[in-house]
């Protein structure tokens, strides 16, 4: 702890039981109706090149050995997504699901913004990174290409041990109690302590993946 950090119990807060990270998760095109199809990317977003009609996920929470990270929250589809986006030739379409994590989650003495969605419209053969840097700005990486923040949240840290506010905290009574997914893998098998560090590696997007923007779309 720093000189002057308050005690984990004035804070509110537990001793950090997993990491503060941005996870990706997507849904094949056949799934994208199914609010609970989300699955942990087993590929990072830095090499994931998704197909015309990919819905991706990138959620920002903390992510504990035992349950692995959360799913992104809402129901959203590529159609309501990107139908009214129309791809040009040589460009494919791309729906973007971008949770902010709960207040419970959030870094000391900031804000989650509320869930977006986004429609990326990117040259065939883009990567996921690409799809996002495209919709996402500002981005912020560490110095190992770890991505730190989307769209500028949260404005500091970066991967550090953390725990969630307990239910009485006054960091998660700012909470409107709807977690939406539940905790987990996300069905890809992977144990919650691997899991997690995987997702830590997922992540992991060279800001060169910034190049190539294409069009967006927010709702």
């Amino acid at each position: 702890m720093r000189s002057g950090d308050a005690p984990a119990a004035a804070s509110g807060r537990d001793q950090p039981t997993g990491y503060r990270y941005w996870s990706f998760w997507l849904r094949d095109p056949d799934d994208a109706d199914d609010g609970t199809a989300w699955r942990y990317a087993t590929e990072g977003p830095g090499t994931l090149r998704p197909a015309d009609g990919t819905v991706l996920g990138f959620r920002f929470g903390i992510g504990t050995g035992a349950g692995g990270a959360e799913q992104p929250r809402g129901e959203e589809t590529f159609a309501s997504v990107c139908d009214s986006e129309t791809p040009g030739e040589g460009e494919r379409r791309v729906a973007l699901v971008l949770d902010f994590g709960t207040p419970g989650e959030a870094p000391a003495g900031e804000v989650p913004p509320p869930p977006a969605t986004a429609c990326a419209v990117v040259a065939d053969g883009a990567t996921a990174a690409e799809a996002l840097a495209s919709v996402a700005d500002p981005l912020r990486y560490d110095r190992s290409g770890l991505l730190c923040a989307v769209r500028g949240y949260p404005e500091r840290g970066c991967g550090e041990q953390a725990s969630v506010a307990p239910e009485d905290s006054p960091a998660a009574e700012e909470d409107d109690g709807d977690d939406g997914a539940g905790t987990g893998t996300g069905g890809d098998g992977v144990p919650g302590g691997t899991g997690l560090w995987f997702g830590i590696a997922a992540v992991a997007v060279l800001a060169a993946a910034a190049l190539g923007r294409g069009r967006r779309r927010d709702r």
